[in-house]
């Protein structure tokens, strides 16, 4: 019982931690504006994502996407990212997180030409898909990693 109160309170201290950071939140999505254009934020995401041993999976570039079909869309950049060991813990629990997981970062430019980095906030996907405690302490060290990366990748 004394761990799994210390569990909670490490991911309200993370959360709080995290609200400092945000520069938007809406329905789970955490958005951080970037001290860098959308190229450099992209290469120091994607730095910082296998400095801390994580896997690349895919690197989406939407923009690029829309330019082969005669489109254009500013800036929109998607990196897709994780471990086995993150994101089990939530899977053994409702498999469905596997739709949410691995974890995904999108590098983005608005109108005005600002970056922002945004990604999933683990405890609204854990929640989304009724996640139970037992996979407290992978959610605490996903938000944890995911602050740490965004922070790096953001912040000159």
């Amino acid at each position: 019982m004394r761990i799994s109160a210390l569990i909670k309170i490490l991911a309200l201290i993370v959360v709080l931690c995290l609200w400092e950071t945000q520069a938007m939140a809406t329905d789970g999505l955490i958005t951080i504006k970037s001290s860098f254009g959308p190229e450099d934020t992209m290469k120091r995401l994607e730095a910082e994502v296998k400095a801390k041993g994580l896997t690349v999976f895919a690197h989406v570039d939407h923009a690029a996407g829309a330019a082969a079909v005669g489109l254009t869309l500013r800036p929109t950049d998607l990196l897709i990212f994780g471990n086995a060991k993150g994101g089990t813990p939530l899977m053994q629990q409702a498999q469905t997180a596997g739709i949410d997981l691995p974890l995904k970062a999108l590098v983005w430019q608005d109108e005005q030409g600002a970056t922002f980095l945004s990604y999933n906030d683990p405890a609204y996907v854990a929640g989304r898909h009724g996640v139970g405690e037992p996979a407290n302490a992978a959610i605490a060290a996903m938000t944890g990693a995911l602050n740490a990366i965004a922070t790096k990748a953001t912040a000159p």
